[in-house]
């Protein structure tokens, strides 16, 4: 069978690719490495597929800090909104959750990689699995084919890479696609895990005294070197016997990352604020009020009732205060250090984990290198790519898989557009 257009990758950029293509006309062959397609759709979203964000699109956009701006372009094509009305097409039914994220209704991420693997094969698009690509084909300034692992070489008119980034390994994101890149004149900026725990080595981290607590509502702020707050965000986290975890610390991540590799430093500084509603002075009031109601019993009695009871010790301790002071004996200098601590509480941070344990890659095929409209490579005629690949990244929430499925869609478009156009040579 002569193909007019290959998708290598079978993830979400690659299948949405390869339906969107098969879609147009086009004689598709989907390739895969593995033993089976939607590996990683499958285990995304706890096993349940945040298949997209019902936020405005430029919301989206916003959430996705790494260049998300270049999505504008796809998002004329295939956005969020084209997202739902496609999965339900296939009968999906989508329930939105907190925060705008999109689940199907079964809670099952099987039933979205189910949905769309029975629209390829619909659509007869040729599906090979337990087979990797060596490299491309090349014939001047155009892409021509593949040459797989086996030394099989497959021509085609237009070659869809959507084989992701790093993260995550165990579904087949092993970083293929770079060196192909590189291989069609393409630049590969740095690469760096996001969307990834923190790591710390402040000793209460060490000697595990916070491990497994979780907090609700908190915030995190990064502080680089120089003093100025790069970024916050509120949400949940929680104590690790490495460092933070959650979901603010993971967004907090590609900011450590930034700085760490921006200045001379060995560490960066993160704020934690217990109580982002709330000021020092009605913190204060709340503390006096209720302690003047219970003039004898100590700070650590008085302080339970406000914190979890294992953060306790801890922030008494970095303020200086005894666990047993009471109202009319405690230091007023280090009570305004515990308040202040309420609100700012430092934590030195290493790091991250690496980028195998990161739910994003960041960094990827430089953008200026790609026409945003279709996706195709300025280096090569007929060379499109899609998803994690590319140098975007976004929070977690339904954006990264929104920016998979909105390229994967566009370059599958116009990959068949392109090898479908009359005289086009393959």
């Amino acid at each position: 069978m002569t193909h007019d257009c290959i998708v290598v990758g079978g993830g979400p950029a690659g299948l949405m690719a390869a339906a969107a293509a098969a879609e147009r006309g086009a004689r598709v062959l989907l390739l895969d490495k593995g033993n089976k397609l939607g590996r990683k759709l499958a285990i995304s979203g706890g096993g349940r597929c945040n298949v997209t964000n019902n936020k405005e699109p430029a919301d989206i956009i916003r959430n996705i800090p790494g260049n998300g701006r270049f999505l504008y372009s796809p998002f004329a094509t295939f956005d969020n909104r084209d997202i739902i009305r496609f999965f339900e097409s296939l009968g999906v039914a989508l329930k939105e959750e907190d925060d705008g994220r999109m689940f199907p209704v079964a809670n099952r991420a099987q039933a979205v990689v189910n949905a769309l693997l029975d629209r390829i094969r619909s659509l007869q698009v040729d599906i090979r699995v337990h087979t990797p690509v060596e490299s491309l084909l090349f014939e001047d300034d155009r892409v021509v084919g593949v040459r797989l692992s086996s030394g099989e070489k497959i021509h085609a008119g237009t070659v869809v890479i959507a084989v992701g980034g790093k993260s995550v390994p165990q579904t087949g994101s092993t970083g293929d696609g770079y060196p192909w890149a590189e291989a069609a004149g393409h630049t590969i900026t740095d690469l760096f895990p996001t969307e990834v725990p923190l790591t710390s080595d402040e000793s209460f981290i060490r000697d595990k005294e916070l491990q497994g607590l979780s907090l609700q509502g908190v915030t995190l702020t990064v502080i680089n070197p120089k003093g100025k707050k790069v970024i916050s965000h509120t949400g949940d986290m929680i104590f690790t016997h490495f460092g933070l975890s959650g979901p603010i610390a993971l967004r907090c991540s590609q900011f450590v990352v930034k700085i760490l590799s921006a200045f001379p430093t060995d560490h960066v500084r993160i704020e934690l604020d217990w109580f982002p509603q709330r000021t020092i002075d009605s913190l204060n009031s709340e503390l006096e009020t209720e302690w003047l109601a219970r003039r004898k019993k100590s700070a650590k009695t008085i302080l339970r009732n406000l914190l979890p009871e294992r953060a306790v010790p801890l922030l008494l301790r970095e303020a200086a205060l005894s666990e047993d002071v009471t109202l009319d004996n405690r230091p007023k200098g280090n009570w305004q250090e515990l308040l202040r601590l309420l609100k700012a509480f430092p934590i030195r941070i290493t790091g991250t984990l690496s980028i195998e344990k990161a739910f994003v890659t960041g960094g990827g095929v430089h953008l200026k290198e790609i026409v945003p409209k279709t996706m195709e490579s300025k280096k090569k005629q007929g060379l499109y790519f899609a998803g994690e690949v590319l140098d975007i990244h976004g929070y977690t929430g339904g954006y990264n898989i929104t920016a998979a499925f909105s390229t994967g869609y566009t370059a599958g478009v116009h990959a068949a557009e392109k090898s479908l156009t009359p005289g086009f040579q393959r």
